[in-house]
């Protein structure tokens, strides 16, 4: 695959190129004619969450250094940071679970053997505890999988959606045809 075209401001700060001023201008106006007016906004439910809060900085920042804070990525922008508020949560969810199945594990060397009738409900009841616990650490890692598939999707989503608009720029502006040319061209 070809690499893309470089944009404008990219051209025009390196300040050396093959092309001619009416190409240079056709592609300012293409890259420009891709915008919005507007910068992409924080939803309140980002605004809400600290963690999908300060992604959403970071991301605005970023973006806004390589002037792709158009509003047109707002949906995309909020939805990922909110999925990952929900990855980190979810992280959390399966640590705590991690430790109640540590503790589980401090309550089999705490048991008392010498009551065997006791000994052995005591351990069905734990074992029965563990495998509820693993249950539910197996059910976070099944989610977080999926929400970090839908992070990957997003993100891969978005780079082709810049690097596509670069693409749909003309690179060369269209030669006008002479009207001579054309009549002897039939």
């Amino acid at each position: 695959m070809p690499t893309p075209p470089k944009p404008y401001t990219v051209i025009k700060s390196e300040k050396k190129s093959h092309r001619t001023k009416a190409e240079l201008s056709a592609r300012k106006r293409g890259e420009e004619s891709l915008k919005t007016s507007g910068t992409f906004k924080e939803r309140a439910e980002v605004k809400q969450n600290p963690v999908a809060h300060n992604e959403f900085k970071r991301l605005k920042k970023i973006l806004s250094e390589i002037d792709k804070n158009d509003a047109i990525y707002e949906a995309v922008i909020n939805r990922y940071c909110m999925l990952q508020a929900e990855c980190v949560e979810i992280e959390e969810r399966r640590k705590t679970y991690q430790e109640l199945l540590a503790e589980v594990r401090q309550a089999i060397k705490k048991l008392d053997e010498a009551d065997k009738e006791n000994y052995v409900m005591e351990l069905a009841e734990i074992a029965r505890s563990m495998a509820l616990i693993s249950g539910q650490i197996g059910a976070c890692d099944k989610i977080l999988g999926s929400k970090r598939k839908m992070l990957l999707d997003i993100e891969k989503e978005n780079i082709m959606t810049i690097a596509s608009a670069l693409r749909s720029i003309p690179k060369n502006v269209e030669k006008e045809k002479n009207p001579l040319l054309a009549v002897l061209e039939g």
